[in-house]
């Protein structure tokens, strides 16, 4: 572990940087035009930029040294954010938060662009397990990076809070931009990557985007598009999520509260990456993440249950713990059931195919919500109708979101136990121990 731990570390330091302007410029936009709409697209969008880019990265990161991907991520992301401070300080805060014209719009997409090619670190990380760490450990392995993205989402979460609250978007991208810097130069000098030589797939050449390629060592392993099928739906209920966790949190909260509420139930991040990190995923772990999903959806059907703000802040810890066992599964399954030369492409198509279901639901939720459901729990009859179920507040329409994700996401989990994907992957995968 000696050589992937600077590698987990430097990648934490990044990916603490890109969260924390993204935790930060959602706060600072919704709490400036009130608009879920408006964080709505924003989400979207970013996802919608991650699913679009995944398959590029995937190829670059097959297609060179894993450091060299790092490094270059970095100053990209450092220049991208250099152009949003620039667009900040030049331009009248009047127009800037005019969500109805461009500026805002513009000064958000290049902050989203940047943060997306941060991300393509992450797919690097993902290989470099197979990399550095020994087959065995390789479930060790996910689970240290879950416990450091807990440590992360902590710091992100606290910090953004307070820095929109207390110093403003200005200095919160002036913050930004030094820690990508310091990032970016411990990364170069500090941090080593052994790779004697690029493992190439002779059917890679110089493509740009390798789909053909990324398809067929997915189909090489029985069942393994149906794992990420799975995991694509239950994105379309994550887009929910995304788009109304923190609307209803500044709800309850002012953004100084929220943003150390967020940090405090992240600890479920690290208890959850620890647990990985110490035990493993044991010899069925599709059954786990079966279990972890059904567990997650029945949170989700209750933690907003009623305006309740202990029994939102227990919710949202217990689903943080059970993130970085879900996400441990998929990431160690693939290292396992897919040889080095691939596993940038298959992790490029995966979090591509699974991403692009977020921003559908991230989009089309925010109007909904605003338009349709808020207005209809906030009527005489629509509180005299599910009043029963979900209570009273000013947040009601959000909580019924909430509830009709979590059911879906429940019978998707509980019939994906009798699909023939889980059979025959559970079965391929005890073969690779």
């Amino acid at each position: 572990m000696k050589n992937f731990v600077p590698v987990l570390v430097n990648t934490a330091l990044a990916n603490i940087t890109t969260s924390f302007l993204w935790f930060a410029l959602t706060f600072w936009v919704y709490l400036e035009t009130r608009s879920i709409l408006a964080t709505g697209l924003i989400g979207g969008t970013y996802m919608l930029l991650v699913a679009i880019s995944s398959l590029f990265f995937g190829t670059l990161v097959d297609q060179h040294r894993k450091k060299v991907i790092m490094v270059a991520s970095g100053i990209f992301t450092l220049g991208t954010y250099l152009i949003a401070g620039f667009i900040f300080a030049l331009t009248p805060a009047g127009v800037l938060l005019d969500w109805t014209g461009p500026f805002l719009w513009i000064f958000a997409a290049i902050i989203l662009i940047g943060s997306v090619v941060e991300n393509m670190r992450n797919i690097a990380l993902s290989t470099t397990v197979t990399l550095l760490v020994p087959k065995e450990k390789y479930a060790n392995a996910n689970g240290l990076v879950g416990t450091v993205q807990g440590l992360s989402f902590l710091v992100t979460s606290v910090f953004s809070g307070l820095s929109i609250g207390f110093l403003g978007m200005g200095w919160t991208l002036a913050i930004a931009l030094v820690a990508t810097l310091l990032a970016t130069i411990h990364l170069v000098f500090f941090v080593k990557i052994p790779e004697k030589e690029i493992v190439h797939d002779p059917e890679l050449s110089n493509k740009k985007i390798d789909i053909k390629g990324s398809i067929a060592a997915i189909k090489v392993v029985p069942g393994l598009f149906g794992l990420i099928i799975f995991s694509t739906f239950n994105n379309f209920i994550g887009g929910i999520y995304i788009t109304l966790i923190d609307p209803y949190g500044l709800t309850l909260f002012s953004v100084q509260i929220w943003g150390i509420i967020l940090g405090i139930t992240s600890i479920g991040f690290i208890i959850g990456g620890i647990l990985i990190a110490k035990k493993g995923l044991g010899k069925k772990p599709l059954q786990t993440l079966l279990i972890a999903n059904i567990i997650m959806a029945t949170i989700g059907m209750l933690f907003t249950i009623r305006e309740f703000w202990i029994l939102y802040v227990v919710g949202i810890f217990l689903y943080m713990c059970l993130i970085p066992i879900i996400e441990a599964t998929e990431q160690t399954i693939i290292q396992r059931v897919v040889p080095l030369k691939r596993q940038g492409r298959v992790f490029g198509f995966a979090q591509s195919f699974e991403a692009a279901a977020t921003p559908i639901t991230a989009i089309l939720i925010g109007p909904i919500a605003q338009f349709w459901i808020i207005p209809y729990m906030n009527s005489p009859n629509g509180q005299s109708q599910l009043g029963w179920l979900l209570g009273s507040g000013d947040a009601r329409g959000i909580a019924l979101l909430f509830v009709v994700g979590g059911l879906i996401m429940l019978i998707a989990a509980i019939l994906a136990f009798k699909t023939r994907s889980y059979k025959v992957l559970s079965q391929f995968y005890s073969k690779t121990s």
